[in-house]
């Protein structure tokens, strides 16, 4: 693409594209002055991206704005004229809109111009037959080019001529389809109507036919008629579209139509333009019967089928009130509603989320309409597939309704729930609902049912959408609705309740009042999340609670005219006036007291409502709950275990939670809620034993036999499955028959297995007494043996006794059953107890009773991370995960006040210390093991000593002591417990705990760090094995450098430390052999780690110790022996010897691959220009070639001797130099003097004396060793060292040195080694080398470079 663009700008470019050859000099060299910037972006226009695009264009404007008579608009034209055509199709559009934007900005620029250097550029007429494609489309895009600029239109010639080219390329039909005749259509939607007078005959014919013939001719034809229909007349005639005559080319006019706009999924234009036609001319109803239900439907073509949909949805704000029934029960919008129905797979296209943009933007349209607006909504309910709406009853167009239509929507269903009008009602059945046999599929009271449920079922939902203060009327008209019809019945109807006066076309079933009582319980739901952030009541309007409350305690005082379905007993009606008397006091409390009466008032009403459902259950509720209000609100709130005052008695609390417990465990999410609320306000007062009660849930004591259902209950997931299986239907049965033979297989399997001992004992007593087992030896037996009476009587005997075995079978398989749906039940519940909990730890969280919360939840999840199999498992371990972790250990607050129980507590620390040791898995024992750390954050913040808490209280000085960092923590009594618990970790092969365990602890409480790390250095080295020597030495590298830990000891005492410290790690390298094992090479590398953190704790606090003994161990490392993968070990090992003063060598691979350049002039070492011919290439260079050998083969010779580069390739010169280099590879450099840099000049040290060379193979005769260990492939050092040393490859390459020497100050040039063949460059590097490791460094500091 460079070159392109190169060539583009290196071509003369002028709008007309003729210019002469004289003037081509002087714009190539202008055009090849253009910036880099200008080039750019040309392609920045084509990028995908539109946000780019964009930019592009507008600084291409701006670009060209501050040079408007320049070259650069002529080759802007030009670029973007060839960019039309280009070969990426994408690309296309983009250059388009640029260059529409450039004669938007430009209008100097003449469009016939333009025009004319499109069609020169890409001539259709020269155009190649691959190059026919984008020719055309570059001209189609050129056209709409000058069009989107908005001077087409007002340029009447090059109007004539895009009209002209248009026409041409409509010509094309294969490659652009009808896109030339909509570009003509939207042009000619813009002219004037003179101009379109006077081009009409050039591209309209004046013929019938013709323009019906295609729906761009047509769209023309209306554009005509709309515009300039005296014209169209003149040209064709009187023409009556909507005739009988014409029905069928309209259809198919539109159905071709719908398919080209499949794709976009949009209404056609022609479509909306016949349909305004229709009703302008006033012949709607014909077009609508005839030509969309009568034609396009009946044309089975989901494309021609969605049309019709999008001209419903447009045509509903066109229609008035009485035209609206036409559309809306007919066989358009039953099509409709059999799509909603059928269209039910993931990947099929559905038509509802469409259908509802378009009736919302209705709604919003007419909302001063309300009887339109609820003409459509009730339409489009009484859409129902055997009475049942395709609607779905959380329909959320109603939001759109005004006050009035929404009123009046409410009454509509009140009444369908009523008095069911199936006349009314556009049913319908579905193909695989007709083919069915059965007759009760059919009749009127099954679609009753149906209509009766989603109508119950929208008036419910319908209340979410509607806003609380708003529309608190018809909420309020709602849920009286539903409360009457789920627990009332009409006796004799009456004035004052308007419920009663409703009568039933059809019985209400008791199945429908089940649904209406859910519906309602579903409502308080709502209500009390809309209600909960409303305002104040007011006197006049008193909260929904009391409003329901009131109207169901007059209909209880109506016996006469109302009766309820559960009639009340003495008993319970006086538990009712009683709830009704505590309400009135629960309003009288005091303002403090207002949350947690509110509270009680809400859980009162939940239970008296509860009375009309399970009058029994619900009495002694009451009862209890009425005492629990009025000794709660009677008692001050207290933080302290409380005690009941009466011995026999039980507290109230304890009541309370029995009753919360017992709420929670039914299915009612509006139960939960209250539960939480109502436990908010009580858990201040919680008792030992009111927890304790809590935990019996959480905590059951499991029997032997439900253990075992636990175990087998995943067993019979198979069996389950294949009874449910059993009952589906047939197009789910045909879809799943490879799973089902794979479980019919399973289930033989598990029949076998129920077969006991005494069912084969019966078995074989009853072919013995039928003489059937009688060839058991395998001897012939006639076949007539046994008659036909006795066959039959064997067959009736086996058939009794399998039958018995079949029952039997499924008797168990009944029982396992019960027991695994009491199991769900059981953790369903469990997980709503969890709620009580989690309201404990947040509200209350220093309350001493959450610390008895600690091991409970330990055990849930340890069992449930044993046995989560399910996705009920996971939820509860996920939950007590996050309560246990989030809300309890992490939290800010804690409980200060433990009084009497730090004996216990400490008892507990260790308990969870050990079990966090004992445990299978390392996130079990993590949990444990912060369980512990959170309760050493209590015992610390809770200190026992006054002193103490005068000293927290006081600012922190520098060095904090003991007492004040331990708080009330008792380091006797913790520190054994976590020493055997690390003692265990370094020594036990395969421990739960990790290290980051132990390096939470250090870090929360250093001080406790402090006892044990004796202990770690302890395993630092000795008989430990490997790799917890490695564990004890990353402890110790992870908690030195922590500020905490530092404060903690004194001055002497941390350099004692850290010595002796350092002569662990001494003695652990010295010990350490060839490390083979990875093992052995983990504890390396956290060896030399630690030694690296040791350094720099001596060097930044500038302690005194002695580093000998360290150095020489590092120097008898032998580390060049190990691999190349080894790259983090010799890190760390180079980082340990330049702490003490020895630089890093220079890697052996950097200069392996400066070899082969490094032997070349500097005339090879140029770079290499692009079309030239490369030295190698040229002929005269080839008759120095025999010389090279013969330089080869002196090995005195120096660079500078060298002739220049013969020309051959670097492989020849592997190839050659191979045989010399072998018996070098490998070979160190040894050790020699250096010259003096004060009396060695530069070009003397380009020499090297031939001795050189003995003396270097007379050491390695002697066995000298070599000078450093460095492996051919370490690592490149870092950037802020500058000097990368000798390396530890041979001295094979004669290689010129490009970078400087560099040296250490305190090094002779007599104990500096160097290469033998290696010469200085010229200028540089005028020190001596590094030193060996073996040389020490005078003072031990760190060496300085020059």
């Amino acid at each position: 693409m460079a070159e392109t663009e190169s060539r583009a700008a290196a071509e003369p470019g002028s709008p007309g594209g003729a210019a002469d050859s004289g003037a081509r000099p002087a714009d190539r060299e202008g055009l090849l002055k253009q910036s880099r910037e200008f080039l750019d972006f040309f392609w920045d226009i084509a990028k995908p991206e539109q946000e780019t695009r964009l930019a592009a264009t507008e600084n291409l404007l701006e670009y060209l704005r501050a040079r408007p008579q320049g070259s650069e608009m002529k080759y802007a034209l030009k670029r973007l004229v060839t960019g039309l055509g280009a070969g990426r199709e994408t690309a296309r559009p983009c250059y388009s809109v640029a260059l529409a934007q450039l004669l938007q900005s430009f209008e100097d620029i003449p469009l016939c111009s333009v025009l004319q250097q499109i069609q020169e550029k890409h001539d259709l007429q020269k155009a190649k037959k691959a190059m026919m494609r984008p020719a055309l489309f570059a001209n189609l895009f050129g056209v709409l080019a000058l069009f989107q600029s908005g001077r087409l239109v007002k340029d009447s010639e090059a109007l004539m001529k895009a009209v002209k080219l248009l026409q041409i390329l409509a010509q094309h039909h294969n490659h652009l389809q009808e896109q030339p005749q909509k570009a003509l259509v939207d042009i000619l939607s813009e002219v004037p109507e003179a101009v379109l007078q006077e081009i009409l005959p050039k591209v309209l014919k004046a013929d019938l036919n013709s323009v019906l013939g295609s729906p761009e001719h047509l769209e023309l034809f209306l554009l005509a008629q709309q515009k300039v229909p005296e014209k169209l007349k003149e040209l064709i005639g009187p023409v009556n579209l909507f005739s009988d005559e014409n029905i069928p080319r309209l259809v198919n006019v539109l159905k071709t139509a719908a398919a080209s706009v499949k794709k976009e999924r949009k209404l056609p234009t022609v479509a909306l333009d016949l349909l305004r036609l229709a009703l302008q001319e006033g012949r709607f109803p014909w077009f609508w019967k005839e030509v969309v239900e009568q034609g396009l439907l009946k044309k089975q073509f989901w494309p021609a089928s969605y049309l019709c949909f999008r001209l419903l949805g447009t045509a509903l704000p066109l229609l008035s009130k009485e035209q609206l029934p036409l559309v809306m029960q007919g066989d358009l919008i039953r099509h409709f509603g059999e799509h909603m129905v059928t269209a039910k797979l993931p990947n099929q296209f559905k038509f509802a989320p469409e259908m509802n943009e378009y009736l919302s933007a209705f709604l919003e349209s007419c909302r001063d309409d309300p009887e339109r607006q609820l003409a459509v909504v009730v339409a489009f309910t009484c859409v129902t597939n055997q009475g049942l709406p395709v609607l779905p009853t959380f329909w959320r167009v109603v939001r759109s309704l005004s006050a009035p239509a929404l009123k009046g929507y409410v009454a509509w269903l009140r009444d369908m729930f009523l008095r069911p009008d199936l006349d009314s009602l556009v049913d319908f059945s579905t193909s695989g609902q007709k083919k069915a046999q059965d007759a009760s599929l059919h009749v009127p009271e099954r679609a009753v049912l149906r209509l009766r449920k989603w109508v119950i079922l929208r008036l419910v939902s319908m209340v979410d959408a509607l806003h609380a203060e708003k529309e608190e009327d018809v909420i309020e008209e709602v849920a009286r609705f539903c409360f009457f019809h789920s627990f009332f019945e009409t006796k004799k109807p009456t004035s004052q309740i308007p419920e009663t006066e409703q009568r039933f076309s059809f019985p209400l079933e008791s199945r429908t009042r089940e649904v209406v009582s859910s519906a309602f319980f579903s409502l308080l739901q709502t209500l009390s999340t809309q209600f909960r952030q409303a305002p104040e009541p007011t006197q006049d309007r008193p909260p929904w609670t009391h409003r329901l409350v009131q109207f169901a305690d007059s209909l209880l005082n109506r016996s006469r005219n109302v009766t309820p379905l559960t009639p009340f007993s003495s008993q319970q009606r006086q538990a009712w006036d009683r709830m009704l008397q505590t309400l009135k006091e629960l309003d009288a409390c005091p303002p403090e007291a207002k949350a947690k009466a509110s509270a009680f008032q809400h859980l009162l009403f939940l239970v008296g409502v509860y009375l009309f459902k399970s009058p029994v259950e619900s009495c002694d509720l009451l009862g209890d709950i009425q005492t629990c209000i009025k000794k709660s609100l009677g008692e001050k709130t207290r933080r302290t275990r409380s005690k009941a005052a009466n011995p026999q008695e039980p507290p109230w609390v304890e009541v309370l939670v029995e009753i919360l417990l017992a709420l929670l465990a039914q299915p009612s999410h509006l139960m939960r809620q209250v539960a939480r609320t109502v436990f908010s306000h009580i858990c201040s007062h919680l008792t030992p034993r009111a927890l304790q009660l809590i935990l019996d849930v959480l905590n059951p004591e499991q029997s032997p036999e439900e253990d075992s259902v636990v175990v087998t209950d995943d067993s019979e997931k198979q069996l389950e499955s294949e009874g449910d299986k059993s009952s589906e239907s047939e197009d789910d049965k045909h879809s799943a028959s490879e799973e089902d033979s794979d479980e019919e297989d399973s289930d033989e399997e598990d029949r076998d297995g129920d077969v006991d001992q005494g069912f084969r004992e019966q078995l074989m007593a009853v072919l013995q007494a039928g003489k059937a087992l009688g060839t058991v030896d395998g001897e012939d037996d006639d076949d007539d043996e046994l008659g036909d009476e006795a066959m039959m009587a064997l067959d009736q005997s086996l058939a009794s006794l399998f039958a018995e075995q079949k029952l039997r079978i499924q008797a168990r398989r009944d029982e396992k059953n019960k027991l695994r749906k009491e199991k769900v039940l059981r953790r369903d519940f469990q997980i709503r107890a969890l709620d009580l909990i989690e309201v404990l730890v947040t509200k209350q969280p220093e309350n001493p009773l959450v610390l008895e919360l600690l091991e409970p939840l330990l055990d849930i999840i340890r069992r449930s991370m044993r046995s989560s199999s399910s996705k009920q498992e996971q939820d509860l371990l996920h939950k007590t995960a996050r309560i246990f972790t989030h809300h309890l250990c992490r939290s800010r607050h804690y409980c200060h006040d433990v009084g009497r129980c730090v004996g216990p507590l400490y008892a507990q620390v260790e308990r969870l210390v050990e079990q966090a040791g004992r445990q299978a898995d390392t996130t079990i024992s993590l949990y444990y093991f912060n369980a512990a750390l959170y309760l050493l954050r209590v015992l610390k913040g809770n200190a026992t000593d006054p002193a103490c808490k005068t000293q927290k209280k006081e600012k922190a000085g520098p060095k904090p002591r003991a007492p004040e960092a331990t708080g009330g923590l008792d380091l006797s009594l913790v520190t054994p417990v976590y020493s055997s618990a690390l003692t265990s970790f370094l020594t036990k092969r395969n421990s739960p705990l990790t290290i980051p365990m132990f390096l939470s602890l250090f870090s929360r409480h250093p001080v406790l760090c402090k006892s044990l790390l004796p202990v770690v250095i302890q395993h630092v080295s000795g008989p430990a094995r490997p790799r917890h020597q490695a564990q004890a030495c990353v402890l110790l590298q992870k908690a030195l450098p922590t500020r905490e830990l530092r404060l903690c000891f004194e001055d002497p005492e941390w350099e004692q430390l850290v010595g002796q410290i350092l002569a662990k790690v001494t003695e652990n390298l010295r010990t350490l052999g060839e490390a083979q094992a990875k093992s052995e090479q983990q504890k390396e590398l956290s060896s030399l780690g630690l030694l690296n953190t040791l350094f720099r704790t001596v060097h930044q606090e500038k302690l005194t110790v002695d580093l000998t003994a360290v150095l020489a161990v590092l120097q008898g490392r032998q580390l060049g022996e190990h691999s190349a993968g080894s790259s983090r070990l010799h890190d760390l090992y180079w980082q340990a010897m330049k702490a003490l003063g020895v630089q890093r060598p220079k890697s052996g691979k950097k200069d392996a691959k400066e070899a082969p350049s490094a032997a070349e002039t500097p005339v090879s070492t140029k770079r290499k220009k692009k079309g030239f011919l490369p030295e190698t290439k040229k002929r005269k260079k080839r008759k120095s070639e025999g010389a090279v050998p013969e330089e080869d083969a002196k090995p005195a010779a120096s660079a500078g001797d060298q002739p220049p580069s013969t020309g051959k390739k670097r492989r020849h010169k592997r190839k050659a130099r191979a045989p010399a280099q072998a018996p070098e590879n490998g070979t160190p450099a040894p050790k020699g003097p250096a010259p003096d840099p004060s009396t060695t000049s530069p070009g003397t040290l380009a020499k090297t004396p031939k001795p050189q060379k003995k003396k270097r193979k007379l050491s390695q005769v002697n066995g000298a060793t070599p000078v450093s260990p460095v492996p051919s492939s370490g690592k490149k050092p870092q950037k802020d060292v500058p000097e990368k040393g000798v390396s530890g490859k041979s001295p094979q390459s004669a290689l010129p040195r490009k970078k400087a020497r560099l040296s250490l100050a305190s090094r002779s040039p007599s104990e500096c080694t160097r290469h033998p063949l290696a010469p200085r460059t010229p200028g540089r590097g005028k020190g001596p080398c590094p030193p060996p490791l073996g040389c020490s460094v005078p003072g031990g500091s760190t060496p300085r470079f020059k």
